[in-house]
């Protein structure tokens, strides 16, 4: 089925008032949580006053020492950015006994790439035209720098728990590398409460209203299945979710890719028109989108930053679990996973909305009602609830990626602590079948609040470690101009740093390998 209008010009979607548009992006904001049009409304005004400010200041922030860490480590991302790949190929092997890097990059990809790739790229479009995917790229190349310090620094100072898992994040370099344990507690509860609840809460409601929606199944049985599925997962610890993602994460991006990539190609002759009207209109010399340009840059800076989730604290507590040779090779392949949620799967969803015709068809409806209709209008009737498949995907995904944030930091401050653990999980599990019938109020909005609070405390710890990071870096690079394909992290080198060096293997280097002032520690040990 072709597009119904054959000449492509996108023009700004007619019809919708500017405050409902501005109340869509609003509930999608720092979440990226957003479902078929409804608003979660907020009961306080004085609350969501807070929120909005908080997130002014949090989207400053993120921006600044975005910028910041781009400069002083003379653009890591880019320097870094065919090695990625590099890195990536190395970490697919598989291990038995550990969590391998690929496991910990889906994971974080898990959580990176959630529903807000679907909904939060469409209101981007509509509040700020296509202009917004530029500065949707600029921002999220800051936000690469950002997520290779804290990524690096969460493998820096990850701790040994024992059976091959470790445990890091931001509770972690807090404690060990600033010394402020009060400060990690605090971290920790706002990473317990707000992704695990807050978030989460959002997560359920959208994949029970969506198949409700899109094949009818009643709020209650759909709840029910979500929570005894999640209950199969998250009851199997870390190992068990890095096994799920290990499969489901590429097959739902696999997925979604293929169907938005089949869209592009059909409509490919438009496709130079389309690049060069982004281009346009996100420096406003476009004649349609000129007036949009303020748009633009807010809408694809908040879309580029809050989507990927670089710099906010969550995705350390994932990178910190892999078993990997240096910090820095954590780092990478985590910018990498910024890299794959903006630049890829972002770009295909607008690229989908520009190309099928529904951007200008005068379609009605939310971010996710338009990537459906753009689907469908090229696919057939399909479409529509194949994007609702993918929708709940994304969504579940989330959930458990939300979960483990959690269970990690639940970990820093109570230990293994089997009934706390127990308790936890039974909580979550509540939450969720709570939320998946009923409607969310204050919810997100304190959730909001309390993100602005974890990134606040996390993006200063980063600034006050980033000198360790950056000798971090250096001793990577050191190695590599070495002749060293995968250099190894001596811990010899950072006796000055409080590191456990059980969760540092001894690995051998090539004969001929080694770096003058520097060998390996054999104070290393196998756990």
């Amino acid at each position: 089925m072709k597009p119904k209008n054959n000449s492509w010009h996108p023009r700004p979607r007619c019809g919708r008032k500017a405050d409902y548009l501005f109340l869509l992006f609003r509930t999608y904001h720092h979440t990226d949580k957003l479902f078929g049009g409804r608003q979660l409304p907020h009961n306080s005004l004085m609350i969501k006053l807070l929120s909005d400010f908080s997130g002014q200041i949090l989207f400053v922030l993120l921006i600044v020492c975005g910028a910041y860490f781009t400069v002083r480590s003379r653009f890591v991302q880019c320097r870094y950015f065919l090695h990625m790949f590099s890195v990536f190929s190395e970490a697919l092997s598989r291990s038995k006994e550990n969590v391998t890097s690929f496991q910990a990059l889906m994971i974080s990809v898990a959580g990176r790439v959630g529903s807000g790739t679907i909904a939060g790229v469409g209101v981007a479009l509509a509040l700020g035209g296509p202009g917004a995917i530029f500065w949707m790229w600029v921002t999220a190349a800051l936000g690469m720098a950002s997520s290779f310090f804290e990524c690096t620094l969460a493998q820096l100072y990850k701790r040994n728990g024992g059976d091959g898992v470790y445990f890091g994040g931001p509770a972690y370099y807090i404690r060990h590398g600033l010394g402020q344990h009060w400060l990690g507690i605090l971290i920790s509860l706002i990473l317990i409460i707000t992704p695990a609840f807050g978030f989460n809460s959002v997560q359920a409601h959208i994949i029970t209203h969506s198949l409700k929606e899109s094949f009818g199944i009643p709020l209650a049985t759909s709840t029910i299945g979500v929570v005894v599925i999640l209950g199969l997962v998250i009851t199997g610890g870390i190992r068990r979710i890095a096994t799920i993602s290990d499969t489901l994460v590429p097959i739902k991006i696999l997925c979604y890719l293929g169907v938005t990539l089949f869209v592009i190609f059909v409509q490919i002759r438009h496709l130079p028109e389309a690049i060069a009207v982004l281009f346009r209109s996100a420096f406003g010399i476009d004649p349609v989108f000129g007036g949009l340009v303020g748009s633009a840059i807010t809408m694809g800076a908040k879309r580029g930053l809050f989507a990927n989730e670089a710099g906010l604290g969550t995705a350390p507590n994932v990178a910190a679990v892999a078993e990997v040779k240096h910090p820095v090779a954590q780092g990478v392949v985590q910018s990498l996973s910024v890299f794959t949620d903006t630049f890829i799967m972002c770009t295909c969803t607008a690229l989908l909305i520009l190309l099928s015709g529904a951007y200008h068809s005068h379609q009605q409806g939310d971010g996710v009602t338009l990537t459906q209709h753009s689907v469908a209008m090229v696919v057939g009737s399909w479409g529509s609830p194949f994007i609702s498949v993918i929708l709940v995907l994304f969504a579940f995904t989330t959930i458990y990626y939300n979960y483990y944030l959690g269970e990690n930091n639940l970990r820093f401050i109570f230990g293994r602590n089997r009934l706390i653990l127990f308790l936890y999980r039974f909580l979550v599990l509540v939450l969720v079948f709570w939320s998946g019938k009923e409607s969310l109020n204050i919810v997100l909005t304190f959730a909001d609040t309390t993100m602005t609070l974890l990134a606040l405390v996390n993006l200063v710890a980063l600034v006050l470690l980033f000198k360790i990071g950056l000798r971090v870096m250096d001793d990577y690079q050191e190695q590599r101009k070495a002749g060293i394909a995968e250099p190894v992290f001596d811990s010899a080198k950072f006796s000055d740093l409080d590191l456990d060096l059980t969760a540092w293997k001894k690995i051998a280097r090539p004969a001929g390998s080694s770096i003058e002032g520097g060998s390996l520690s054999e104070s290393y040990q196998n756990s």
